[in-house]
C-alpha cells in the first residue's frame, strides 16, 4: 500500500483539538507528530484548515443485501457511507432471508468481502426459537447479536418471554435491541385504523407506535439484562421517558446496559411529519418536540452513549404508498456526519462531543479492536472535514441507491474532502477509488 502523509491538520481525538502530522503506513497509523515535513511518503494531503477526526463507525444500519437489493445493496450504500465519513458499519440481519443461522450470517461476510468500500460487520439474527445458533456465535468476528422485541421491516418479532429470558441468561455476546411492545402497537393500530381508514394522516404514526410502546419495551430489555448480568446496547431511543432508564455517570466502556440514538430521532420531530410525510417514517417513530430536546439532554449528560443512522433505505414509489402500505426506514449514512456538524455550528455541541458519540464511543461499547481512535500502531480509519464549505442536498449528489435523501434540500455548512478506510484513500473531493476494499472488523 502507498504511505499518505497528512500534513497541518486540526486533530479531534480523546477530547482535545490539536494541529499535527500522521504517517499513514502500511495501513496503520506509522506516526503522529508535529512535524513530519521531512519523511517521505508517496502522497501528501495537506489539511490546513480542515479538522481530521477518527473514521465514524454507525453501529446500525440496513444495507439490504441478499434479498432486499432493488432498495439497496453493499456496494452502493458503503459508497455513500464513505462519502459522508463513515468508515466502519454493522449491519442488521433482516434481510432475505434473515441471517438466523451460522451459514446464512457467513454468506453476507462473503458478499462484504467483494463489494464493501467501508469496513463491516454483522449482526446474528434472533427468532424465538434460534438458541442453539446464537450460540455458535464467534464473539471475536461478531460484532453482537440483535433482538427485534417489536416488529419492524423482515418480520423477527421475539416475543416470546422463555426465549428472551434464555438469550439473555445464555449469551456472553452484546445484545442489541429494537424495543417496541408489539401489543401496544397492534392496538393502536386498530383504534386508529377503524377511525381514519387506509388514507390515515401520518401526523399519527408516533401515537400507534407510541412512547408507551417504547417504554414497555425498552424497560423489560433493561430488566431482563439486569436480572441476568447481560450486555445489552439498546437501538435507536426515541422518547424523553426512556432516558431514565439508563446510567449517566458511569463511563461507557464500564456500563453492562448502553444507548444509542438516531440523527433523525435529534433532527426532526412531530411537527415534521407535515412537511415530510413517509419520508421520515421510521421504527421507533418520531415523536414530539419534548421527546426530541430530552433525546438531547440524556445524549449530552451521557445516557446515551452512541450518536448512529439507522440508515433503512427503500424506493421512493414504496415510500409514496400511503401510510399503511409505506414502510419505515429511510436513507442516512451519507448525511449523518454533515448533520450533526450543522448542530455543532448551531452551538448544540462541540466537536469533541460528536467525535465521543460517532467514533470512540462504538469503539469502546463494541470492544472493535485497533479502531475509533488516532493512535499510532491503530487502523487509519480516518475522516476530513472542512468546517465551512456550504453545500446543499439535491439529486444530483445523493448517493444512496434509492435516490432520495429526508435531508433534500437542507443546506449543510460543513463537508467531508477526504475519508480513508484502513490506510486507504477511498474518497477525495467527490472522487472515489476502489480498488481496495474495507476489512472485517475483529472485537477484543
Amino acid at each position: 500500500m502507498e504511505t499518505i502523509k497528512i500534513v497541518n491538520a486540526h486533530i479531534i481525538n480523546e477530547g482535545k483539538i490539536f494541529e499535527a502530522d500522521i504517517l499513514i503506513k502500511n495501513g496503520r497509523i506509522d506516526r503522529i507528530g508535529d512535524d513530519l515535513s521531512g519523511v517521505v511518503s508517496d502522497r501528501i494531503i495537506d489539511a490546513k484548515g480542515k479538522y481530521l477526526l477518527p473514521g465514524l463507525i454507525d453501529d446500525q444500519v440496513h444495507f439490504r443485501e441478499p434479498g432486499l437489493t432493488q432498495k439497496a445493496d453493499l456496494y452502493t450504500e458503503s459508497k455513500a457511507a464513505v462519502a459522508g465519513g463513515i468508515t466502519s458499519f454493522m449491519e442488521m440481519p433482516n434481510t432475505v432471508p434473515n441471517a438466523v443461522t451460522q451459514e446464512l450470517l457467513e454468506d453476507k461476510y462473503q458478499l462484504a468481502a467483494g463489494k464493501s468500500l467501508a469496513n463491516y460487520s454483522f449482526y446474528m439474527g434472533t427468532t424465538n426459537n434460534n438458541l442453539d445458533e446464537l450460540l455458535k456465535t464467534n464473539p471475536k468476528n461478531v460484532c453482537g447479536i440483535k433482538i427485534f422485541m417489536g416488529a419492524s421491516t423482515g418480520n423477527m418479532l421475539v416475543d416470546d418471554i422463555d426465549a428472551l429470558e434464555n438469550i439473555f441468561s445464555q449469551t456472553s455476546m452484546l445484545i442489541a435491541t429494537h424495543c417496541e411492545d408489539e401489543a401496544t402497537i397492534q392496538k393502536n393500530t386498530k383504534l386508529f385504523r377503524d377511525k381514519y381508514g387506509e388514507n390515515m394522516p401520518i401526523k399519527y404514526h408516533p401515537d400507534i407506535r407510541s412512547a408507551e410502546a417504547c417504554y414497555l419495551s425498552s424497560s423489560l430489555a433493561v430488566e431482563l439484562a439486569q436480572k441476568h448480568n447481560s450486555r445489552l446496547h439498546v437501538l435507536h431511543l426515541s422518547t424523553a421517558r426512556e432516558m431514565a432508564l439508563f446510567d449517566y455517570a458511569t463511563p461507557p466502556e464500564e456500563k453492562r446496559i448502553t444507548a444509542e440514538v438516531c440523527v433523525h430521532h435529534l433532527w426532526f420531530s412531530d411537527k415534521s411529519y407535515d412537511e415530510k410525510g413517509t419520508y421520515i417514517k421510521w421504527n421507533p417513530a418520531i415523536k414530539s418536540e419534548s421527546d426530541r430536546q430530552g433525546l438531547w439532554k440524556g445524549l449530552l449528560e451521557g445516557r446515551i452513549d452512541v450518536i448512529a443512522t439507522d440508515h433503512a433505505p427503500h424506493t421512493l414509489e414504496e415510500k409514496q404508498n400511503p401510510y399503511f402500505k409505506a414502510p419505515s426506514g429511510g436513507p442516512l449514512v451519507q448525511h449523518s456526519l454533515p448533520a450533526m456538524l450543522q448542530f455543532y455550528h448551531r452551538g448544540e455541541i462541540s466537536l469533541e462531543q460528536i467525535v465521543e458519540k460517532m467514533c470512540h464511543n462504538p469503539a469502546k461499547i463494541f470492544n472493535i479492536k485497533e479502531r475509533g481512535f488516532i493512535r499510532e500502531g491503530y487502523w487509519a480509519d480516518l475522516t476530513l472535514v472542512d468546517i465551512n464549505d456550504p453545500w446543499t442536498v439535491s439529486k444530483d449528489n445523493i448517493l444512496y441507491k434509492c435516490g432520495w435523501s429526508p435531508f433534500e434540500g437542507d443546506k449543510f455548512d460543513a463537508n467531508i474532502t477526504h475519508t480513508i478506510v484502513s490506510g486507504h484513500l477511498v474518497y477525495e473531493n467527490g472522487l472515489f477509488d476502489e480498488s481496495k476494499k474495507g476489512e472485517r472488523l475483529t472485537f477484543q
